[in-house]
């Protein structure tokens, strides 16, 4: 699946694309289980702080990166979902270490611009199967949490998917007032 939106602050946004290999309802929840090739990925992270404190800050990066901050001063225009890698405690709780990423646009996975920000990197990560659980409104650690424990308590125990970290996936500038799309994913183990 793919979509391209026109009008963005920064150029063009696509959407990654996927295959969605199947829609899953279970206790009234619906989730589904999603394939992602392998991609480039401009991504920066934190250690020490919140989630609530630093995820603005970290995708504000990523978009002056895409935006033309890097040595080409290229706008590339931007990819969404932008994913927040977290890493939860045993409890639930996230720790202070997040990792922002962003897909390298189309015209530029080959040979990504290099970032000025020397936190930015670009990284080639692996393709993935995920279970995604879709929901809206303005999601911060409190939100995300809850969405993530929901899908645990669906998938259930023996689910196999990932336990040491997982996604928080948002779609909509900060700007957008209403029908906003967040996400959370959790890798599922391959065979």
């Amino acid at each position: 699946m793919f979509g391209m939106i026109k009008n963005s602050l920064f150029g063009t946004t696509e959407e990654v694309e996927y295959k969605l290999l199947a829609t899953e309802t279970k206790d009234g929840v619906s989730y589904e289980v999603r394939r992602y090739d392998a991609a480039k990925y401009a991504c920066v992270s934190s250690e020490g702080r919140s989630f609530d404190q630093v995820s603005g800050e970290l995708v504000r990066r990523l978009l002056m990166y895409t935006g033309g901050s890097n040595d080409q001063g290229e706008a590339m225009g931007t990819t969404i979902p932008i994913v927040i890698t977290v890493f939860p405690r045993d409890d639930g709780v996230m720790t202070r270490r997040l990792v922002a990423g962003m897909q390298i646009p189309n015209n530029y996975r080959n040979e990504p611009p290099t970032p000025t920000d020397s936190g930015i990197r670009i990284e080639d990560r692996p393709g993935m199967t995920v279970y995604a659980l879709q929901f809206g409104g303005f999601a911060g650690e409190s939100e995300y949490r809850a969405q993530a424990a929901r899908l645990i308590r669906t998938l259930g125990e023996g689910a196999p998917y990932q336990r040491k970290h997982y996604f928080c996936c948002s779609y909509d500038p900060p700007i957008k007032p209403y029908s906003r799309r967040n996400e959370v994913w959790f890798i599922q183990e391959e065979p």
